[in-house]
């Protein structure tokens, strides 16, 4: 867990979230109280909703209700399964559950990076045996952010592969859309201006981290936990998307199947 994660009152500034998750390239913000008792979380598609740079709305308006906060002397395992149950792939950590009191963050690289420091035989795996590659969402250079802001959002994904004739071109990431300013109705300047929505080519991140259906799980955790990235495009020898590999995926291939 990262015990330096930081939180945020539920009466600061909306936009102060927004702008942390931003520049910190956090991707969950815990809001405590005066005593650092827990009271919810702000994510990135929270924030996404602030239509103004001045803004009065709170983070008490915006904050999410928190799922599942795991305890410092929760069985490891018993984590990761929850979170992957969930879906969770960030939760805050508090002392225990008769102690609320906020200690950190916990994340799915968490788990990742302890799994490959200690070498597991499991690595050698082929990532076309853990990859998915059904209904995988794509996009195109030339699609508006905001739209594909909605429908990551629809299908609960923090990245979108960007192809062009055939071919991945970039990735666009939840951060990505963050420092571009996509939402609806469109991002009001403190000059009172709406932005217009940015194209996909504008934003997507270029040269693509990408692998090959016969890397391992281990190639592809190394790259996560190197580049701090969630999500790797799997691709063939002509540069084709065929699959996609995420921390999840990853995850369950690194732990026993009887551990589930």
């Amino acid at each position: 867990m990262n015990r330096n994660h930081p939180s945020i009152y539920p009466d600061e500034l909306a936009t102060k979230a927004r702008a942390l998750l931003r520049d910190l390239k956090l991707r969950i913000l815990p809001v405590v109280d005066d005593d650092k008792q827990l009271l919810g979380v702000v994510s990135r598609n929270d924030v996404m909703i602030i239509s103004s740079s001045v803004s009065t709305m709170r983070v008490k308006g915006i904050m999410s209700t928190v799922r599942f906060a795991a305890t410092l002397d929760m069985d490891a395992v018993q984590s990761a399964r929850e979170m992957l149950r969930l879906d969770e792939w960030y939760v805050p950590v508090v002392k225990s559950q008769r102690n609320n009191s906020y200690v950190g963050v916990l994340g799915l690289e968490h788990f990742v990076k302890s799994f490959y420091e200690k070498k597991t035989p499991r690595l050698g795996k082929p990532l076309s045996d853990v990859m998915s590659t059904e209904q995988l969402l794509i996009c195109s250079p030339d699609d508006e952010a905001d739209d594909i802001w909605h429908m990551m959002k629809e299908r609960s994904f923090a990245a979108c592969p960007v192809v062009a004739k055939g071919k991945i071109v970039g990735i666009v990431t939840l951060q990505n859309l963050l420092e571009g300013g996509a939402m609806l109705p469109g991002f009001k300047s403190k000059k009172g201006r709406f932005k217009a929505s940015s194209t996909i080519n504008s934003i997507m991140r270029t040269p693509v981290l990408s692998l090959k259906p016969n890397n391992t799980v281990g190639d592809a955790a190394k790259l996560m936990i190197e580049k701090n990235i969630g999500r790797i495009p799997i691709v063939d020898n002509k540069g084709h998307l065929v699959g996609i590999v995420d921390r999840e995926d990853v995850l369950k291939a690194l732990v026993k199947q009887r551990e589930w």
